[in-house]
């Protein structure tokens, strides 16, 4: 192969390299709010409360609060 071919294979791989990994980033998980990511967290449990939301709820109560702090516990919240 020539200089020239090997170039031009080069910049493919590359470009399909990065075009992969933009759409790796792109995609976050979707119960975290923006800029909220998961770092090490293996479970990949958000931050309790609506700040934690990707998006916020029509009604939300301190009861919906009490139970998304509980949340993954196997207790209910004992505002129940």
């Amino acid at each position: 192969m020539s200089l020239l071919q090997w170039a031009v294979a080069g910049a493919a791989g590359y470009a399909i390299y990065r075009a992969v990994q933009k759409n790796k980033t792109e995609h976050a998980p979707a119960a975290f709010a923006q800029g909220e990511e998961p770092g090490g967290n293996f479970s990949q449990v958000r931050s309790a409360g609506v700040e934690g939301m990707r998006s916020d709820p029509k009604r939300w109560d301190k009861i919906d609060q009490a139970s998304d702090e509980s949340f993954p516990a196997s207790d209910p919240p004992s505002t129940y």
